[in-house]
């Protein structure tokens, strides 16, 4: 925070932006005061509070994972609005924002990224069984399912490309209990805990995989909101299955906007008498 000009200036690092997964954005303030240096505590902490509050409105929308809990070891997850020029190191592949993709034939849609890894990839060690919890620091949307995919890589995840890889399901929660609009889903679980738990099935074959949350917000009629994060691991143990057929899917191309999972106006007379709801895509494998 300096002046400038009878201008109190003042930059992203001065709100702590990257604690708080906020935009790169700096403010001017104009002071009319003949000594620009000559600054109140009082208006220069004002002027932060209302900054401060502008930039977390804007970032406070949506989510991402931003980290994982891996056999009672915290993992950092990617932070995609930190522009610290050393870089990042994480298990989670990058990606650029909180805001959803809307359509599910975006180049983006496998791992909200370009479908490659970063330049200081890591990957997680974890034993087939070993219970995964994806971590949001914030989630607004009720209505939706939650879904988690696998996908086995061709030698080390890191060279792979998450746009070319075949995934498979290994939990889903959508509509808990109650009706459409107003009943208990799992995006609703996550807005109440932040969290989400998953097993990776015990069965599964060692090797390297990419792992996939994938929240699903309904809020919005007919205008689906995907919200997909991936990080990579390295699986040991298992019972060496792998699933095959109609467990396999491919991101894009696993769903269409038609489906009536995606394509749906949950405020309707009908979908307030709507008790049930079919999560897109495959069904879970659970290693048998």
């Amino acid at each position: 925070m300096k002046t400038r000009n009878n201008r109190l200036i003042i930059s992203p690092t001065d709100v702590e932006q990257t604690s708080l997964g906020i935009p790169n954005i700096s403010a001017e303030i104009f002071c009319d005061t003949e000594e620009s240096g000559n600054w109140s505590a009082k208006m220069i902490y004002s002027s932060l509070a209302v900054l401060t509050s502008f930039l977390v409105s804007q970032a406070a929308a949506h989510g991402g994972v931003t980290s994982y809990v891996i056999g009672g070891t915290t993992y950092q997850g990617w932070q995609p609005y930190n522009t610290s020029p050393t870089g990042q190191t994480s298990i989670e592949r990058p990606y650029s924002s909180y805001n959803p993709i809307l359509s599910v034939t975006d180049s983006t849609f496998s791992c909200n990224d370009n479908g490659q890894a970063s330049g200081a990839q890591l990957s997680a060690t974890v034993a087939a069984g070993t219970a995964i919890t994806a971590k949001w620091s914030q989630w607004t949307h009720a209505q939706g399912p939650v879904m988690v995919y696998m996908a086995k890589c061709s030698g080390s995840c890191t060279s792979n490309n998450s746009n070319n890889l075949q995934w498979f399901k290994i939990a889903e929660t959508g509509l808990i209990s109650g009706n459409l609009p107003n009943g208990v889903w799992g995006t609703g679980q996550v807005m109440q805990t932040l969290s989400y738990t998953a097993t990776i099935p015990a069965a599964l074959a060692a090797g390297e995989y990419l792992i996939r949350h994938e929240l699903l917000a309904l809020h919005q009629a007919n205008t689906p909101q995907f919200y997909p994060e991936c990080a990579q691991l390295i699986v040991t143990g298992g019972g060496g299955k792998t699933p095959s057929g109609s467990y396999l899917v491919k991101f894009p191309g696993a769903y269409s906007m038609s489906d009536p999972g995606v394509n749906i106006n949950i405020y309707t007379a009908e979908a307030a008498n709507t008790t049930t709801y079919k999560v897109p895509g495959p069904p879970v494998w659970n290693g048998q």
